[in-house]
């Protein structure tokens, strides 16, 4: 099966997750993807943990997980002759992604007045940190830092205690997943003018849009919304009960659902207690609801409490362990799985006309394509 963008150059100047990861759904995708490395040193990612022994570099897993399927060329631009073949390498290319630290590829010469001079086609798509404009435009950003700055951390973990950050890099990846929403946008408007042009996100703007049903709940209430835990800070109950022998999240979304979750505890006249009827009320008195139902699920059997509550058709699921997950039959059947032996990876949460992109590629050494570059820029000059 053909993919929808082959025939699709990408040239990724990028580093760390979030542009690495929208390079990455690009090639999946079909795109040539020509990763842009430092002489000698690289992606920072390339040591982010133990060496792992690729089929055809040694980096860490992160670094393996973020950069399959890509060239790497390494090129100095802070040099006349690594500038000048950036500039003829995006002359040839369609798209060019870029997450440098704010300010350094207008002050090297690669930012996207520079390279669209050369190809008015080109599609130039940067991740700012907090943006182009504004107080901190100036400021370097990571995801930690969007996650705390942007309240985040605020409203993540249990009541009362310290603040802690969603361990999966969700601002970086999802700002690239806005990235690749620009790129592909941007590609099906030069279909209809034949122009390129520019494509701009931020870490900080990707995190506000997380705090998106946050900031309407804090204004209409004026209250700061807080922690909830495993669960949510607007339905009750909807969180992880422990069981005798672990967890279970358990989501009685509705009015129905939780005096079915009533009845399979043995306890339905909980359902018509006035303190916990509807969802409002529930909330309201959500501490002595939840040690209630606490006291109930703790005498149970994970397994056992699952299937009453999948018989009663109340929503339900373990918390499994990565070995859990991966070995997973419901995950097994997705299809989402690649690769074997040391390195597996998870492949895009996409399908198109039933059939989900499998290129098969692996994390390029550094400078694996340096030789490549050279001859297909001597090929286009000639």
């Amino acid at each position: 099966m053909a993919l929808p963008l082959d025939g699709i150059r990408v040239i990724e100047i990028g580093h760390s997750i979030a542009a690495p990861y929208a390079a990455l759904i690009l090639a999946e995708l079909g795109a040539e993807v020509i990763k842009i490395e430092r002489p000698g040193v690289g992606d920072d990612a390339r040591g982010w943990g133990a060496p792992v022994e690729g089929p055809t570099s040694t980096a860490s897993a992160t670094f393996h997980a973020m950069n399959r399927l890509k060239r790497s060329v390494t090129l100095d631009m802070k040099t006349p002759d690594g500038l000048e073949a950036l500039k003829r390498l995006a002359s040839l290319s369609d798209v060019v992604l870029q997450n440098q630290r704010p300010g350094l590829a207008a002050k090297l010469g690669f930012d996207a007045e520079a390279l669209s001079a050369g190809n008015p086609k080109l599609i130039y798509a940067n991740i700012h940190a907090f943006g182009d404009t504004g107080p901190l435009a100036s400021s370097p950003g990571y995801d930690p830092l969007m996650q705390a700055f942007a309240g985040l951390m605020t409203v993540v973990g249990e009541p009362g205690q310290p603040s802690i950050r969603i361990n999966p890099s969700i601002i970086d990846m999802t700002t690239g997943l806005w990235l690749v929403i620009g790129v592909l946008t941007a590609l099906v408007r030069r279909v209809a003018t034949g122009k390129g042009g520019v494509v701009d996100t931020a870490l900080f703007e990707t995190a506000l849009g997380w705090m998106v049903y946050f900031l309407p709940i804090f204004t209409s209430s004026g209250k700061i919304p807080g922690k909830a835990g495993s669960g949510v800070v607007m339905i009750c109950p909807y969180q992880i009960f422990q069981c005798a022998d672990g967890e279970l999240m358990i989501a009685a979304g509705n009015d129905t659902l939780f005096g079915k979750f009533c009845g399979v505890l043995g306890q339905d006249g909980w359902a018509s207690d006035e303190r916990f009827r509807t969802n409002p009320d529930r909330l309201e008195h959500r501490e002595v609801l939840i040690a209630l139902l606490m006291g109930e699920t703790a005498k149970r059997s994970k397994s056992d409490l699952a299937a009453s509550l999948d018989a009663a058709g109340v929503p339900n699921a373990p918390v499994q362990n990565m070995a859990e997950v991966a070995t997973d039959a419901q995950t097994l059947a997705s299809g989402m799985k690649r690769g074997a032996g040391t390195l597996e990876f998870f492949g895009l949460p996409l399908r198109l006309d039933k059939h989900r992109p499998d290129r098969v590629g692996d994390a390029p050494a550094l400078g694996a394509d340096d030789a490549w570059l050279r001859t297909f820029l001597a090929g286009e000059a000639s």
